[in-house]
């Protein structure tokens, strides 16, 4: 198992654990995270926005263009951001704190 903290928009941290090639997505939306991924993971929204902190954010492969477009249109966005669709998680990740941006962008306007 692979041990996720988020950290919610207020501070509180949240610990999750999912298998390794879980994606990031899943695992926080199983956990009541605001994430909500609605393109299914397919990178054409940003609704699974993340940051990842820094200390951890070297270890995660480089994001593809068109995830760093998707990213451009993504509210809140920082050095540390990825779409949290794209993150599968591994054993090199096992400790892996992610932050839950304050405020989300909606593209479907609900």
């Amino acid at each position: 198992m692979v041990s996720v903290t988020f950290v919610t928009a207020k501070g509180e941290k949240i610990a999750a654990e999912g298998e390794a090639g879980t994606r990031l997505l899943e695992l926080g939306q199983a956990k009541g995270m605001p994430l909500e991924g609605t393109c299914e993971g397919q990178m054409a929204c940003s609704t699974c926005h993340v940051v990842i902190d820094a200390d951890w954010f070297a270890k995660l492969p480089p994001a593809i263009d068109d995830e760093e477009d998707m990213l451009d249109l993504a509210a809140g966005v920082t050095r540390t951001s990825r779409l949290s669709c794209q993150i599968e998680l591994t054993e090199a990740l096992d400790g892996l704190v992610v932050h839950i941006p304050a405020e989300a962008r909606d593209m479907q306007g609900r």
